[in-house]
């Protein structure tokens, strides 16, 4: 009901009844649908239309809330009005009889008893009721309303904002996937600044994020017009709204706090500071049990959001960084996507940064275009080419040569042919024999 009052897509409609389940799946059998009892407990039953499931929910009220998340039990067959009073937010207490649905007037049918289209108007986010009542029966809904802030841009009614930070206790509870699903919404929201900052400021980031607390305050030198915490923001909403790029616009800074320095001039410095934010990354997303493929995305941005080629970097050079990012199966367009984001949020406006950006990106692009050699797959002889070039049987000492063919291709991309990569490896063959003579 919220997003097409908003005109915003969405997936489905969350049906309502106040039939008892029992009559809703007889009603369903009788009219040849397949009726499935997936929660009565709750009131719950699946009807199937075709192959499609519609959930079909009886007013309930809940029982108490003792471990911040579940009921201790449901009661079914009260009034619509008092099971609206059980949702989070007023925008989320909407209802639309089925009837109207479709006509020209379905607006005025809205049913609405605790201002929830006046709240969507103001673009204002509060809790149905006592707000302290409402974040005591669910330890998500705070995190909730930070997330529909990010979302939709809405700003938190004062007293909806003021009971987050009493229930934070209560937030501490809720499973790691949920927050992180809840995460994953708010930093590829619209207005994911506005959802950061009230994460910060309710004392929720710390509970899942504490390593994000020391960028706030940390003043960086004179390449930053922002100290860490706010260029991360801005990096955030310069970012492409997918969940890879957003993730590592939050975390991509993380180790500068610990790396800062002042040198004898007053220069700051935030040496290494990139193993460091690559640590927390990783630590961060397994707590929250991020799946592989995305912490895996997100480390090899984060591993190369400091290099940044330039007109004095060599074409050998600018192949082994176009290898690299090869090793990580992070692409250059993706690369770029958050360099950019990165430049930009330096504060600075965005000129000579887009510029410059557009012309390193050609020119990797261009280099890349040639498709030359980054890795050893790519090379014109194979390992068992290279075993039976060299008459022994594999081992080490087959991974060192290819490593140091790889070496000598990327440089001089030319020499990857079979007879040349021949001659090479002979060489480097005859080094090896040396070595282990004079050992």
């Amino acid at each position: 009901m919220r997003d097409e009052l908003l005109g915003r897509p969405h997936a489905d409609w969350d049906l309502a009844t106040d039939l008892m389940p029992e009559t809703v799946m007889k009603v369903a059998k009788a009219a040849g649908l397949r009726a499935l009892p997936t929660g009565l407990r709750h009131g719950t039953v699946t009807v199937m239309v075709a192959e499609d499931p519609f959930e079909i929910t009886t007013f309930r009220s809940d029982g108490d809330y003792r471990d911040g998340r579940h009921p201790e039990g449901v009661r079914l067959g009260v009034s619509l009005e008092e099971d609206l009073s059980r949702r989070d937010f007023t925008i989320n207490a909407l209802a639309l009889p089925l009837e109207a649905v479709g006509k020209p007037d379905w607006r005025s049918q809205i049913v609405d008893p605790f201002g929830g289209t006046a709240d969507l108007d103001a673009g204002r986010l509060r809790a149905v009721g006592n707000p302290l009542q409402r974040f005591a029966e669910d330890g998500l809904r705070p995190l909730r309303a930070c997330r529909f802030a990010a979302q939709l841009g809405f700003d938190v009614e004062p007293a909806t904002l003021a009971a987050i930070p009493q229930r934070l206790k209560v937030a501490e509870k809720v499973a790691v996937e949920r927050v992180f699903q809840e995460m994953q919404k708010l930093l590829t929201g619209a207005h994911v600044r506005k959802g950061m900052e009230l994460l910060a400021d309710s004392g929720l980031m710390d509970l899942w994020m504490p390593e994000l607390r020391p960028m706030i305050g940390c003043v960086q030198n004179r390449h930053h017009r922002f100290p860490v915490w706010e260029h991360t923001l801005g990096v955030l909403a310069l970012a492409s709204p997918d969940p890879v790029q957003r993730w590592a616009a939050l975390l991509h800074d993380t180790g500068k706090p610990s790396t800062r320095s002042v040198d004898e001039k007053g220069e700051i410095h935030f040496y290494g500071h990139e193993a460091v934010s690559l640590r927390i990354t990783e630590t961060l997303l397994r707590r929250l049990k991020a799946s592989h493929d995305l912490l895996h995305r997100v480390l090899s941005l984060v591993r190369h959001h400091g290099v940044h080629p330039d007109e004095s970097w060599g074409d050998p050079a600018c192949r082994r960084f176009l290898r690299h990012l090869a090793e990580d199966e992070l692409s250059l367009q993706e690369w770029g996507r958050f360099r950019i984001a990165d430049q930009l949020g330096k504060g600075f406006g965005e000129e000579p940064y887009r510029s410059e950006h557009a012309k390193v990106l050609a020119r990797l692009e261009a280099l890349a275009a040639a498709k030359p050699p980054l890795s050893v797959k790519a090379l014109a002889m194979d390992g068992r080419a290279l075993m039976i070039l060299a008459g022994r049987p594999g081992g080490p000492w087959l991974g060192d040569l290819q490593k140091q063919l790889l070496e000598q291709v990327v440089d001089h991309p030319e020499l990857n042919s079979p007879g040349l990569l021949a001659r090479l490896a002979t060489e480097i063959l005859k080094k090896f024999d040396q070595s282990s003579k004079s050992t």
